[in-house]
């Protein structure tokens, strides 16, 4: 496995769709990805904590008139979300790799349009509530990165972090608020477009309940 891993890390340092450290567009996309990478002005799309790109790709395949950008820590994770577009032929894609908490040294105010955050990491210990990616402080990174009008959806099956993102959006001042705890029981449903990650259907599956919301900054 650590060779595989190995090999994959090599494999992206030459992929033209996926920015790492060392890439010369990693240090200067901010405020430029209409310009300097996808060369349109289409609305641009951010998957948070993509890991595969399962999100990211398969919005692309179905929403041409828009960009999308999965990000994420893990290399070898977004190997294959990269090997995925690049077989697909998905020109309107990037992957970054970066940690959401430094999401804005990569994008300039307003430059985002809606933001997906799919299945994150629960941190169900206490100690690591501000490492949830509903956290306020990660709320309000993401309003200012935000365009007016832009929207943010989550989903989950961890219900814990579920009522804590509730919360926690109701607290911080939201509108447009629409949410639900058994999302293919809900009228939401559409708003998912169908797209399944490998760990939802796998929890799916067996009966486990997905929640999702989404929202609107005031």
């Amino acid at each position: 496995m650590a060779r595989k891993k190995l090999i994959r890390f090599q494999e992206n340092t030459e992929k033209p769709n996926l920015l790492e450290p060392g890439k010369p567009l990693y240090e200067t996309i901010k405020g430029n990805w209409h310009t300097a990478y996808f060369n349109n002005e289409h609305p641009i799309v951010v998957e948070l904590a993509c890991g595969r790109g399962e999100y990211t790709t398969g919005l692309a395949a179905l929403i041409p008139s828009k960009n999308f950008i999965g990000v994420d820590v893990k290399g070898d994770r977004l190997w294959k979300g990269a090997v995925v577009a690049e077989s697909q032929g998905l020109q309107q894609v990037a992957f970054l790799r970066t940690q959401i908490q430094q999401l804005d040294n990569f994008f300039a105010p307003e430059e985002i349009s809606e933001i997906w955050i799919t299945f994150p990491d629960p941190r169900p210990k206490d100690r690591d509530d501000k490492r949830r990616l509903t956290h306020p402080k990660f709320l309000q990174l993401y309003q200012q990165l935000l365009a007016p009008d832009g929207l943010v959806h989550l989903k989950t099956d961890n219900a814990d972090l579920f009522a804590f993102s509730l919360q926690a959006v109701k607290e911080f001042g939201v509108r447009d608020l629409q949410f639900t705890e058994d999302l293919y029981q809900s009228e939401l449903m559409t708003y998912h477009y169908g797209i399944k990650t490998k760990y939802e259907q796998k929890y799916a599956s067996a009966g486990v309940k997905i929640n999702y919301l989404q929202f609107r900054f005031k």
